[in-house]
């Protein structure tokens, strides 16, 4: 006889056990459960195109910054640390919204909290192409991340909610590729927008498409809620603040080492007009890293105990019991982490080392979207031959590839042709890995919990980009302090400027007319720092398959009936 824990083997997936879910209707909110067949909802096919365009809008944004932000740094006379917000806070605030806003959908109905997290959002994008500084610019990332953080795992959710059987596979699959294939998209509209209009367009292209969204999500797609009997009692609030504040201080703390010195001060903490100073030359940086362990682990241990006393919880831990969801947000996690640290320092080495105007480092960089949507819309079908979770292995044997090929590479000289060869195969790997890991992480999740199995996995994504771009900022700007200590001459000059400016001081200089008397070293000082960085998200991307084996086993495991 074959015998099967839903909450403990995973025994079936997803995809393959119609579950009891939620409301599905068709605009309406209901009270009853609907039936397991995709047709309750006949706009189905209508709704996927919809959710997909606002999941779109919300990963193109964490990437499109990338291409421009060298412009955006000139502009508003960023240093290296301000750059480094303007990307990572959009990421830290959804990150650490992720897992209560899960819920709220949840509760609420995914539909309305969709709604509402796009609204949001195109407000925020507006408030962004109107700033003029970086603490406005930082401000409106930060509302942007909010609404993200109502938008993503509703998105998931209701796909999760709409589709059975085989049609449930294919739409995970759409999910994957648009997540892979909207991530490596974001740069090349980034430089077209930049070059073609200004930088402010990066944020106010959102607001078309934003309410385009808004327009389909009213005519074609489904509400769909926890039922009452799933519910037990209040949201938990306090485990809302602790995991909020947990991943916030963990974040902000990496970024500002650039600044404050991994250990011994180099600068003290300006907050809110406030000046926090440590006795000692001790920096604030190792005390916010264990302020930031300490909050993760009282949120452990709060969830815990709510769990024990039967009441609500924010993540059910029980959850990271099944081994391939939890080697999985492991995998995902990690590999986030590379992915977005590839993204932060490539565009600054092609526009900074290369002179590579915006657009045409966005075409560059177009050739992982390029790889990365192929590859989405074949993994599918590879998945069908040899399985997913064998498919995320390859996908991500490729992308190592391709990262380690440019850190060994990447020099003043490198030919740009070279760089596309090694992204085309990067995006291959990264098209088949994300299409596949998703819907392998989520199949021995129950149907009940996946509002917080989804949001559970999104947060663990979004956290790996906060701090891919934070830790590929600090090897950088470690590799530029390096560099610049051995400069000599009129170079020597400039070593300081190029690393508060993120290397924006290049192009200028070029402009100005500089000599290869002090560009050449300065320009082979910012290629090593860039060549580091590029080795350190290889290192978790590398780490992130040695997960994926994990997972591979893990699905093995569960596939197999056990005899009882």
């Amino acid at each position: 006889m074959t015998s099967r824990s839903p909450s403990r083997r995973g025994a079936t997936a997803a995809s393959a056990t119609p579950p009891a879910l939620d409301d599905i209707t068709t605009g309406t909110t209901a009270s009853t459960t609907a039936t397991p067949d995709s047709a309750a909802n006949p706009h189905r096919w209508k709704a996927l195109g919809v959710l997909a365009a606002g999941l779109a809008l919300i990963v193109i944004d964490g990437s499109i910054v990338a291409v421009s932000l060298p412009t955006i740094v000139s502009d508003l006379s960023l240093d290296l640390s301000d750059a480094q917000w303007v990307t990572t806070s959009y990421a830290v605030i959804l990150s650490a919204l992720l897992l209560i806003s899960g819920r709220v959908g949840d509760r609420m109905g995914r539909r309305r909290l969709f709604l509402g997290g796009v609204a949001l959002f195109v407000i925020a994008s507006v408030l962004a192409a109107l700033a003029s500084g970086a603490a406005t610019l930082i401000g409106a990332r930060l509302l942007q991340g909010v609404g993200g953080a109502l938008i993503l795992p509703s998105t998931l959710s209701s796909v999760n909610a709409t589709f059975r059987g085989r049609e449930r596979a294919a739409a995970f699959g759409v999910w994957g590729a648009v997540m892979a294939g909207a991530a490596a998209l974001g740069p090349l509209l980034g430089g077209w927008l930049t070059s073609s209009f200004s930088w402010p367009w990066i944020f106010l292209v959102n607001v078309p498409i934003g309410l385009m969204v808004l327009l389909g999500t009213v005519l074609w797609v489904g509400e769909s809620r926890e039922s009452e009997s799933a519910r037990r009692g209040r949201l938990d609030l306090v485990g809302a603040v602790l995991s909020a504040l947990s991943f916030g201080v963990l974040v902000f703390a990496v970024i500002e080492a650039t600044t404050l010195g991994w250990w011994t001060q180099k600068a003290a903490l300006d907050l809110f007009g406030r000046t926090i100073d440590l006795p000692g030359s001790l920096s604030l940086v190792p005390v916010l890293l264990l302020v930031g362990a300490l909050l993760l682990a009282a949120f452990v241990l709060w969830e815990r105990r709510r769990a024990t006393r039967g009441e609500e919880v924010l993540l059910d831990l029980s959850l990271f019991g099944l081994p391939a969801f939890s080697w999985g947000n492991l995998t995902a996690g990690t590999v986030a982490i590379g992915e977005f640290g590839l993204l932060f320092v490539l565009p600054l080495y092609l526009v900074n080392v290369r002179g590579l105007g915006t657009l045409h480092a966005g075409f560059v960089l177009a050739a992982m979207a390029g790889g990365a949507l192929l590859s989405g819309m074949a993994a599918r079908h590879l998945a069908a031959m040899i399985g997913a979770p064998r498919t995320v292995l390859v996908g991500l044997g490729l992308e190592v590839v391709g990262v380690v090929g440019l850190g060994l590479f990447l020099s003043t000289t490198t030919s740009i042709a070279l760089i596309v060869v090694v992204l085309v195969l990067y995006g291959l790997g990264l098209g088949l890995a994300s299409a596949q890991l998703t819907s392998t992480v989520l199949a021995p999740v129950p149907a009940d919990q996946s509002g917080q199995g989804s949001a559970a996995q999104s947060t663990v994504r979004q956290l790996g980009t906060a701090l891919g771009t934070a830790i590929s900022g600090a090897l950088l700007a470690a590799g530029l302090s390096s560099g610049v200590d051995t400069l000599t001459g009129g170079a020597a000059r400039y070593g300081q400027a190029l690393t508060d400016s993120a290397g924006s001081i290049l192009p200028q200089l070029r402009a100005q007319g500089a000599g290869p008397a002090v560009l050449a070293p300065l320009d082979t000082v910012f290629s090593d720092g860039s060549r580091l960085a590029m080795l350190g998200a290889a290192g978790f991307l590398l780490l992130g398959l040695v997960g994926a084996v994990f997972v591979a086993r893990a699905a093995r495991r569960a596939e197999s009936p056990s005899t009882s």
